[in-house]
């Protein structure tokens, strides 16, 4: 008799362990108050978001899917992956409560960013460099692919932020969504055991985080200017930016200013800061 094999099975990709994650991150002086871990969902930002709301959820609060079948990213795209192929996660964070003004608040992606890359350099031994404002790419046979994205997103009634991030782990070439997309896997990380990754980047977080908000949201004072700098894969190249609503920019990638705005030099002479935008590396010429 013959048993149809369950998407659940994959001995290469075991469950993450929720308790010793709790255990080991969930301590009395740790940021992190409360630790979920969901078999499946739609998207952990939209379920953190509605826990926040309805006061079920408090700071610190970290939510986990081994799977989503309703990822979001920026600008509307959607983030599928096979169960337990990667890390699917969302952290409510209160920065404005922790003394960071509103108008710092865009820093808080570019942050989750550094601190993903940082993490993921130290437990997986891939360079992992930042595409403005907060794509993780990684190089699969000499090509840049994306390989994680950032999402934060205030949750309404003034109940904090919600910081999702998703990160391709265990991914293999026919398992990818786009041409485009990578893994630690296809980038030959040292390891793909999702327990210690996850935990890697939550502690850079909380790192991170504690930091800027004790420079009060001040990104050059808390060193994370400096940081988004050294690892962008942006910065110095020539740059396509599709805005938001149509029409593009053409120019090099010059800087990231204080409020965390990719500034564009164009052919005429302009600095553009852009505090959104959709940015295509280019080739140079």
């Amino acid at each position: 008799m013959t048993t149809e094999r369950s998407r659940w099975s994959d001995l290469d990709r075991p469950p993450l362990n929720a308790r010793a994650l709790r255990e080991g991150l969930t301590r009395p002086d740790s940021l992190w108050t409360h630790l979920d871990v969901v078999a499946s969902t739609g998207s952990t930002n939209a379920d953190l978001a509605e826990a926040a709301r309805a006061g079920r959820a408090r700071a610190g609060a970290v939510l986990i899917a081994e799977e989503q079948t309703a990822g979001r990213g920026r600008l509307g795209r959607t983030w599928s992956a096979p169960p337990r192929s990667g890390l699917f996660f969302s952290a409510l964070l209160q920065p404005e409560a922790d003394g960071v003004p509103p108008a710092r608040l865009t820093w808080l992606p570019l942050l989750a960013g550094v601190a993903t890359a940082a993490a993921l350099s130290r437990a997986a031994g891939v360079d992992t460099p930042l595409k403005w404002p907060n794509d993780l790419l990684v190089r699969v046979d000499g090509a840049e692919r994306k390989a994680g994205g950032i999402l934060a997103e205030r949750v309404e009634g003034g109940s904090g932020v919600v910081l999702g991030i998703g990160l391709n782990v265990s991914l293999t070439e026919a398992e990818l969504p786009v041409p485009q997309a990578g893994s630690l896997l296809l980038a030959r990380a040292v390891t793909t055991d999702r327990d210690p990754l996850l935990r890697a980047v939550l502690r850079s977080l909380a790192e991170w985080y504690t930091r800027w908000t004790a420079a009060g949201g001040d990104a050059a004072e808390a060193g994370l200017l400096e940081a988004y700098a050294a690892g962008s894969a942006t910065l110095g190249r020539p740059v396509r930016a599709e805005l938001p609503g149509g029409g593009e920019l053409l120019g090099e990638a010059v800087a990231v200013d204080g409020e965390g705005r990719l500034v564009v030099a164009t052919g005429d002479g302009r600095r553009e800061p852009l505090a959104a935008a959709d940015i295509v590396h280019l080739r140079a010429t």
